[in-house]
C-alpha cells in the first residue's frame, strides 16, 4: 500500500492538534515548566522561549507572582529581574508535567509495546530536526518532561547545546 506524503502529513497534523487540545497548556503553564528547568532567567528570556510579546510575558509573570508561584529577584543588572519559582510554583510545574504526561500517554494507549518501540526512533529523528540552536531547543522543549527525555538514549536536541 502506498502512503502519500499528503496523507501522512495530515495524520501527523491531526495527531498534533489533538495532543495540543488534550494537554490544554497555556503560556502560564509553559512558563512554569520552563522556569522549573531553567531558573533565574529574565522576562525577556521567557518571552523568547514562549514566543509571546513583551507585554504578554509581563502579564504572565505578574499573574504567577500574584498566585505566589514565582518571585522576582535581583538580576545581573539594575534593570533586569531574575525569575524563580516558589515551592508552590515548583509543585504546580510538576503537576503541569503530570497532566501533560497523562494526556500523551492516553494517546499512546492504542499502540502495543512493539508498535511503541517502532515509533520511538521515528519520533526521536523528527524531534532532532525541530531546532538547530539552543534558543530554538528551549522554545521547542518549553513543555518537555526533561526526566522522561533524558531517561533513554538522551535528548534528541542535545546537538543544539
Amino acid at each position: 500500500m502506498h502512503l502519500s506524503v499528503e496523507r501522512l502529513a495530515n495524520l501527523l497534523g491531526v495527531t498534533a492538534l489533538v495532543a495540543a487540545d488534550r494537554m490544554r497548556i497555556a503560556s502560564r503553564d509553559a512558563a512554569l515548566v520552563h522556569l522549573q528547568a531553567w531558573p533565574g532567567g529574565s522576562i525577556e528570556d521567557l518571552r523568547r522561549v514562549l514566543r509571546i510579546s513583551q507585554p504578554a510575558a509581563v502579564r504572565v509573570v505578574d499573574r504567577l507572582a500574584r498566585e505566589h508561584l514565582l518571585e522576582r529577584r535581583a538580576g545581573p543588572d539594575a534593570r533586569t529581574r531574575s525569575l524563580h519559582l516558589t515551592s508552590a510554583g515548583d509543585r504546580e510545574a510538576t503537576a503541569v508535567l503530570e497532566r501533560r504526561g497523562e494526556a500523551l500517554e492516553a494517546m499512546l494507549a492504542p499502540l502495543d509495546e512493539d508498535e511503541r518501540r517502532q515509533l520511538a526512533p521515528l519520533l526521536e529523528r523528527l524531534v532532532s530536526t525541530l531546532a538547530h540552536d539552543r534558543a530554538g531547543a528551549l522554545t521547542t522543549c518549553r513543555l518537555c518532561d526533561r526526566g522522561a527525555c533524558t531517561s533513554g538514549p538522551g535528548c534528541p536536541l542535545d546537538h543544539t547545546a
